[in-house]
């Protein structure tokens, strides 16, 4: 690894990646991992992948480390607000993801020059753990396409299956006898070619999101051995069939939520057979 891009961990980080993590993370789980070749040698990267439950991080960050790479890893910024572990994540280099603010742009800034430092940054693109009813991805933000079309670094896809037996989103309590397999895999970069020069207008965003998670998804189907879902689950369309949405200053219709880099949520309802399971629009 680059001196360089390891200065952009505190030696504790760097401590607990490669002489704590390995043990922990065994007697946790049998991990199974495959595809790491894919991983580029040097040079900045993002990795985008699934999520399922808090167990995914621990997983991810050894598989990174085997890769080569020590990760950085964006999380929710309220975890940092936690006693002992907020301060630990910032020392440690980890970067927040603020939601509903003016600075939420702000880990896409910090991400761009670590990844020009060299730095592997792991991004989650669904935002948060998936909401679909059968564990496929769901619509993804589209910070992470604005990250890989801005610097130009590869994208790389990871799946993972298995942790949420582990620790399944919601619950406090981890099921840890007997050790469960989870099974993680790396494909090939994301290819982003098509939408080289192009402007950043919400739709390149959105097909670029799309070319991500299709790959994410591709590999998870893979490891699960089934077929997923044509369209995926669309938690904003969920909300908007439960919480109709608010009327704005304007008097126009305002969105039950917005994206993480300050996008609205896009699409049209389909026919009305399943509202949930919509196919983003450009």
């Amino acid at each position: 690894m680059r001196k360089r891009a390891e200065r952009d961990y505190s030696p504790g980080w760097r401590l607990f990646t490669k002489i704590i993590l390995p043990p922990l993370i065994r007697s946790l789980m049998k991990l199974d991992t495959g595809g790491k070749e894919n991983f580029p040698r040097t040079g900045g990267m993002i990795v985008a992948g699934n999520h399922l439950s808090y167990a995914d991080w621990p997983a991810m960050a050894l598989f990174s480390y085997w890769a080569g790479h020590y990760p950085v890893f964006t999380i929710k910024s309220p975890v940092f607000d936690v006693k002992i572990i907020g301060p630990l994540l910032r020392k440690f280099g980890q970067l927040p993801v603020y939601r509903g603010r003016a600075d939420a742009a702000l880990v896409l800034n910090e991400a761009e020059q670590r990844i020009s430092r060299g730095a592997c940054v792991i991004f989650y693109p669904e935002g948060t753990a998936s909401r679909d009813p059968e564990q496929w991805p769901m619509v993804a933000r589209t910070g992470v396409a604005r990250l890989a079309l801005t610097t130009g670094v590869p994208v790389i896809p990871v799946a993972c299956w298995g942790a949420q037996v582990i620790l399944p989103y919601g619950d406090k309590k981890p099921r840890l006898f007997p050790r469960k397999p989870v099974q993680i895999v790396a494909g090939p970069p994301v290819d982003l070619s098509a939408f080289t020069g192009k402007p950043l207008t919400s739709g390149t965003l959105r097909e670029a999101t799309n070319a991500i998670m299709a790959d994410v998804t591709k590999l998870l189907a893979g490891l699960r051995g089934e077929e997923p879902p044509a369209v995926p689950y669309d938690p904003r369309a969920a909300k908007r069939e439960v919480e109709p949405g608010r009327t704005a200053p304007d008097g126009t219709a305002e969105p039950a939520s917005t994206a993480a880099d300050g996008t609205a949520p896009d699409g049209t309802a389909p026919d009305g057979t399943d509202t949930a399971r919509k196919a983003p629009q450009g």
